[in-house]
Parts: C-alpha cells; structure tokens; sequence
C-alpha cells in the first residue's frame, strides 16, 4: 500500500512540475510565441523564360529585384493604416520613388481626371467603382455621380476615407490613391494584398525596414530587362492581371498577382515563358517580419523562346524606315516586313512610328494621343490597298486558266473604253498622254499597264480573281502568332456586307488591286514569297524552337508548314518572276538598285486613299532573283508614288546581303549556336 502510495504521490509531482514549467516557467515564451507566429501560404512566382532571336542574341532577359507588398490585414485600423501608408508616401518621395495608383485623378491640385498610365483600363474599373458608389453620400449629402469634377472627388474621397483634415490637398490626394486601390483588390479583385512599388533600391529598401511598417514587406521577383530598344510591336510587355483576363488565367490555375504576357511575343508564348509557379509556407510575426518558411512546391523557371527574327536585320529596318521617312512630306506612317522564302518565318518586321518598351509606362500618356499611332502594328495590323502589287495575282490567273499565253498581246490604248459610263485610264496616258503600244504579261507587270489589267481582270471575273487571291493568302489569315487583321479581297459578297452595291466594272478595278482589296503588310510578303518559290504557300510564323530554362533540352522546333502548293506552270511562272526582274533592272526604281550586287525582282504600286490625299506607296521585292532567299514588303502611308519607296527597299537589301552576312553573330569555340 505504501509502494501504491508512493508513485502516485511520484506522478502528481513530475506532472506539477511539468505544469509549473510550462505555465510559469516557460509561459511567457510559449504565449509570445503564440502571438507572434502567423501562417501564410504563398504563392512563388517562376523566373520568367527569355527571348532571344534565330541566332541565340536575347532579347527580352530577367534580373533579381525586389517589390515593395501590402497587406492592409496587419495594420490595424483605419486610421493606424492610414498612418502606415502615409509614412510610405513620404519615404517613396524622399527616394524620389513612384509607386502604382491608377486612380484617373491628377497628382497634385487642381484636381482634374487624368488616363493615367493604365489607360483605359484605369477609366473603366474607375467608372465601375463610380457605379458600384453610386449610393454612398458625402457630407454635403451628394451622391457620387460622373458628373463630379476631380476636385469634387477628391473632397468626396476624403470624407469617405476618413481622410483628417490636416493632410495637405496633395498628401490626401497620394494617400487617396492608395486606399482606392487597395479597395479595389479586396473588393473587385479579392485580392488583399497589392505590389505597391516595383523594382525598388536596396536603399530603399534598408530604409523601410528601419521605419518596422507593419503590413509592408519586401518581396523578391524579377524584372523584364530589354537588350534592344527595337521589335517593340513585336516582343510585347507584362503587367499584372486585370479584370478583362483574370477568368480566363484563372482557369489555367494562375494566381490572382500573377504577372502575364499583355500583347507581342509574352502574350503570344504566355504558356511556354511562363513557368509553374511554387508554394511556400511562411510565418511572419506581428510586424511583418518573417521568422520561417518552407517550400512545399519549388517553383520551375519558364522555356526560353527563339524567335526567327533576326535582330540585326529588324533594328536596321527601323533604323532606314526612320531615315527615309522624311523624304515623304505627307508620309503618315509606315511598314516593313521580311520573309524567308524557304519557310515563312519573319526575319524582320517594322512599324514606323515605334515606341521604346523599357520606356512605356512613362510614355504610355504621350503615345495613347499622338495622332500618328505609335502603338499600332501597322505590319500586322495594317490594312491597305495593295495597288500594282496586286497585278502578278491577276497575270498568274489568266496565265493558268487559260485566258492568257506569255505571248498573248494586249494593246494599252490609254484609257479603257469597253464601258460607256466607266472609263479609266492608263498612268501613263493620265501623266504624260501616251500609251504603252502592245504588250505581253511579262512586259505588262514591268510597265504596270492598267489598261492590260483592265481588259484581263475583267475577261477573268471577279469569281476567278478571289480564287487566286485566295490562295496566294490574301485576305486569309496568315498563321503568324501574334495578333493580325485578316484584310479583305474584293468581291460583291463583301461589297455586300458594307452596304455597297457591286456593278460588273468594279472587277477591272480589282484586278489592278484597288476597289475594296485591303491586305496587310504580312499578307503581301508572303504572297511575294510564295511567287519568289515558285508556288509553296507556307504559314508564317514567327517562333523558331523552344528550349528548357538551362538551354539543354529542345522542347519544341518548328517545321516549314505547307499551307497550300499552287499549281502553277513554269512559263507562267517565269513571265511573271521576268515581268518583276525587269521592273528593277530598267524600270523607274533601277536607279537605287545600280550597286546591290544582286539581283532582284519587284513591283511598285501606290493606292489612291482619297481625293485630297497622297496615294499609299507599296513595294514588292525578292532577291536573289536565281534561289531566292527573302521576300519583302514595304508600304508608305500617303507616300505618293511605290517607286520612291525602293530607295527603302534597297537599303534594306543592302543590309542584309553585305552587313547582315558579316555581321554580329555569337561566336564560341566548339559551341553550337542553335
């Protein structure tokens, strides 16, 4: 009984000492611990892939840099937050620092409404939180409404804030701005957090850290870097998801601060740049600090992407679009895009006006006004008439249905009398009243004679015309990856669908490549192409292989994809290559092609636009004139005549047959480029 006794009186006192350690001993600790620790799962963004052009040059690259994150859930009440935020404010502007509010009112007073750098995007979300207030009143008993000016909002913001009334017009206005966004993530977006401030200095960074913000925290990322100020309408930008995309990246198990190709290149291969994001558990204590964490899923970096672009090429493009542009005083714009003709995949590709990307954000307000559209992708977007381009669609249909032999004469008479009430002219009867006398197919494309092409086009039909039209790619679409426009070809069907009438005459029109033609830049380049080879009919494309992030593995290479092979005959064939050699080696343009040594083929063309307007100036070109290597268009918004667009051509050409060839290319013993 006494053993019994004993152990029981044993075990009380080990588990009253256990119980004193714990409590009393340890208690502090434990309960500190307790408070201090706060779990958080996290998503972990992938390192984004690069972009790099046919050679391995990059193009598009990250580096290591730090975003400034807030969570308005650890900083306490409203007006503790707004003291936290305030604080930030200030140390953003000591550091010179901006930091992301889209709210469409300006920075400093007199209040007006801006586009702000989001652009429309920022005007729709806010006329959706105007909505979504439309019932709130402010201390005047107004309701908001759109007619408010931006001082009126900002007086309203104020009081809806619980702004104190000791905050400067400016102060308020910056604290304002934060306090919308963030009520824009935990109410529209469900988001509670939100990066304020991208990229951010290490000393910046040292400086907030001492300052202990609560809710503020420092996250690693990386940024785009951009090895080129060119191919700026053809790599793309990133930003963070916004409501137009949120559903449809959520369905592919994005998260909601994802950051996600916009357009170009990074929307064009989001899937492949991407990456799979990881996840970590974090513990933080009270003031935002973190004291552990653990990676469940380490995040796998993004496939680095080859474009077929290269880059050489495309910044001397630009360069000579810029150059060149002046010696056209109406000129509005232009295009420029190069195709190799084995494949259909773009070696270049310029739009004139351009943009910088590593500049946009800071000029995206001048660029959104500017008449001239720099942000338009007039090479893939562009519609335009191609004009006396046109005209090799038109030889190679009669030449192939029969209607026509390369022997077959047609005699130019100036102006083309077959219809009493239509009766257009030939150019050179309109300039100089003359005419071209008797001329074959070959020689018709060289002299750009109307009236052979009236008479043709019209013999042909308008039916025919659209089945070669068609399949030479014109008003299809071309299969490049990034956005394009699909154009239109002529014909009462779409003549119809405008709300016009077709008569039977607007088929001579068409044949010369006016009535209601309108192609891309791309488009013509690859109809040229597929002349230049004879008949193949490839798909662009604008990706050349995806490799791993470590460059080992090559997760995807592209194949020529045959669209279409054209049965076209030889003769046919070389009547019309003929007809293009001669345009270059004795016609109008020869004079900027005396000293290429090469030959090239090509065609002129201009496009009436309107009767108080120069024409639109397109050029064709391909070259070698023997085993073609490249195709070329180039347009010229109100450039008046094609031929003075093949000083472009040339130099172009010059480039990539002299420098191109000795040009920059990486280079390694024993290394393989691609």
């Amino acid at each position: 009984m006494q053993v019994v006794v004993a152990f029981l009186l044993a075990v009380v006192l080990a588990f009253t000492y256990v119980l004193y350690d714990l409590q009393i001993v340890q208690g502090a600790d434990f309960l500190a611990r307790s408070t201090r620790k706060i779990p958080e799962i996290q998503t972990v963004p992938a390192a984004r892939g690069a972009i790099l052009d046919r050679y391995g040059r990059p193009l598009v690259s990250n580096r290591l840099s730090y975003n400034v994150v807030l969570n308005t859930a650890r900083m306490g009440d409203a007006e503790s937050r707004n003291q936290i935020l305030f604080r930030l404010t200030q140390l953003c502007r000591a550091e010179a620092l901006t930091w992301n509010d889209s709210l469409p009112i300006s920075q400093y007073p007199p209040f007006y409404l801006t586009t702000g750098s989001a652009g429309n995007t920022a005007i729709l979300r806010f006329e959706r939180y105007l909505e979504n207030r439309r019932a709130v009143k402010n201390d005047m008993g107004e309701a908001l409404n759109n007619a408010f000016t931006g001082s009126q909002l900002i007086d309203w913001f104020r009081t809806y804030y619980g702004i104190p009334e000791d905050f400067s017009s400016t102060d308020a206005r910056a604290l304002i701005g934060l306090l919308y966004e963030l009520e824009l993530r935990s109410r529209f977006i469900t988001q509670m957090s939100y990066v304020f401030a991208e990229d951010v200095s290490h000393d910046f960074i040292a400086m907030v850290k001492e300052e202990q913000l609560p809710g503020v925290t420092m996250q690693a990322t990386t940024t785009r870097v951009y090895h080129t100020e060119y191919a700026a309408h053809l790599l793309g930008r990133v930003a963070p998801l916004d409501e137009r995309d949120v559903d449809y990246f959520r369905e592919l198990g994005y998260p909601l601060d994802a950051i996600v190709g916009k357009d170009g290149v990074e929307l064009a291969f989001e899937q492949e740049l991407h990456g799979t994001p990881g996840v970590r558990e974090v513990e933080t204590n009270q003031m935002g600090k973190i004291v552990s964490e653990t990676y469940r899923t380490v995040p796998k970096p993004g496939s680095n992407v080859f474009l077929t672009l290269d880059i050489n090429l495309q910044a001397a493009t630009e360069r000579i679009l810029a150059e060149h542009m002046p010696s056209f005083p109406e000129g509005q714009g232009a295009a420029a895009v190069i195709i190799d003709v084995s494949d259909a995949g773009v070696l270049a590709s310029a739009s004139y006006p351009t943009y910088n990307l590593q500049t946009f954000s800071q000029d995206y307000a001048q660029l959104s006004v500017d008449p001239l559209t720099p942000m338009v992708n007039r090479a893939f977007t562009g519609r335009y008439a191609p004009g006396s381009t046109f005209k090799m669609v038109t030889a190679v249909a009669a030449l192939e249905t029969g209607l026509l032999t390369d022997r077959t004469l047609i005699r130019c008479t100036g102006r083309y009398t077959y219809y009493r009430e239509s009766q257009p002219m030939c150019w050179i009867y309109r300039q100089y009243g003359g005419t071209h006398g008797a001329l074959n197919v070959a020689q018709a494309i060289t002299e750009s004679c109307n009236i052979f092409f009236y008479d043709t086009g019209r013999r042909l039909g308008i039916d025919t015309l659209v089945e070669y039209a068609t399949m030479f790619g014109l008003g299809q679409p071309t299969g490049i990856e990034l956005h394009e426009n699909i154009g239109a070809v002529a014909s009462p069907a779409y003549s119809e669908s405008r709300g016009q009438i077709w008569y039977e005459g607007n088929t001579m029109y068409a044949a010369v490549g006016q009535e209601n033609n309108q192609f891309t830049p791309l488009q013509i380049a690859n109809y040229i192409a597929t002349i230049a080879n004879g008949g193949s009919h490839y798909s662009v494309h604008l990706l050349d292989t995806v490799k791993s992030n470590d460059f080992r593995i090559v997760e995807f290479r592209h194949e020529p994809d045959l669209q279409d092979q054209l049965t076209i005959s030889d003769s046919a064939m070389r009547a019309v290559h003929k007809g293009m050699l001669d345009v270059i080696a004795g016609g109008s343009p020869a004079r900027y092609f005396t000293n290429l040594g090469v030959q090239v083929a090509g065609k002129t063309g201009s496009a009436q636009i309107a009767a108080d307007k120069e024409a639109n100036a397109v050029f064709v070109a391909f070259a070698p004139y023997h085993n073609p290597e490249i195709a070329l268009c180039v347009v010229v918004e109100q450039g008046g005549s094609g031929t003075e667009v093949g000083a472009i051509v040339a130099d172009i050409l010059s480039y990539y047959f002299t420098v191109s060839r000795t040009g920059d290319l990486p280079q390694g013993e024993n290394t393989l480029l691609r």
